[in-house]
């Protein structure tokens, strides 16, 4: 499954989220109805966070496919996201549990699913939840 975003532990915890979400709030959506995208097309050496001379090579596609698919919303998982759709300085506990846009679509920002793995972040758990539960109502409300 290399090369598909979101696979491993952060992607069955991005799973269960949106699954487990939807089906609490009573809303008909599964991950696989969902259009899931990384930022950049290439995986960076040694899974680094990509630079941003990486971010903008590839920010022209990622635009192209998002303008293509027209999302009702955006749930931009982590700083990598948010600063390649915002191009805001501010970090993702600032901007979580907001909406902005991306042009003409609405853009929530939330916790990556791996930082949401590591041990000391229950409350970013629990904020990621709720943001994600922002999106799915605004999606399908």
């Amino acid at each position: 499954e290399q090369g598909l975003p979101f696979v491993g532990r952060a992607g069955q915890l991005l799973t269960q989220m949106i699954d487990n979400t939807a089906a609490k709030e009573g809303i008909p959506i599964q991950r696989a109805d969902v259009y899931i995208c990384n930022v950049v097309k290439c995986r960076p050496p040694e899974n680094r966070t990509p630079e941003p001379d990486e971010m903008e090579i590839c920010g022209e596609f990622l635009f192209r496919q998002l303008q293509a698919i027209r999302p009702k919303a955006i749930c931009a998982l982590g700083a990598t996201a948010s600063r390649a759709l915002l191009a805001r300085k501010e970090g993702v506990t600032k901007m979580r549990g907001n909406w902005y846009k991306w042009r003409d679509i609405p853009v929530m920002v939330t916790y990556h699913p791996s930082y949401l793995l590591r041990p000391y972040n229950q409350n970013a758990k629990r904020e990621a939840w709720e943001d994600l539960k922002k999106v799915l109502h605004y999606v399908y409300d």
